[in-house]
């Protein structure tokens, strides 16, 4: 098995590995050092490819996935009250907006 084949492994990891991945490009990342990172990170959590033949199964350990959400809401944590109350408002507006075009929308159809 060539170096970089995913054939070992499964389904549900390939998804994870995907979804990690677009995390990355939205923050920013190159391509191929999400695609990198998302990879590592699966093999951390899962211990690489489980797919059956690939050796015996052992538990995955989420603690990249807990670090990763412990360390989200930061930047949030940071901003002031004033900051805060004025991008929910204006959020709230915009959910307002959106409706009312919506509701237009099933009125003509």
């Amino acid at each position: 098995m060539p170096r970089g084949d995913k054939s070992a492994y499964t389904g549900k990891q390939k998804r994870k590995a995907e979804h990690i991945e677009e995390g990355y490009e939205n923050r920013g990342v190159s391509k191929d050092e999400a695609e990198r990172r998302a990879w590592a990170t699966v093999n951390k959590e899962s211990g690489g490819g489980k797919k059956s033949g690939s050796g015996r199964g052992k538990k995955e350990s989420h603690a990249s996935s807990r670090k990763g959400g412990k360390l989200g809401g930061r930047a949030a944590a940071k901003r002031s009250k004033k900051a805060k109350s004025r991008s929910a408002k204006k959020a709230a507006k915009t959910r307002k907006r959106k409706s009312k075009t919506k509701s237009r929308k099933r009125k003509r159809a």
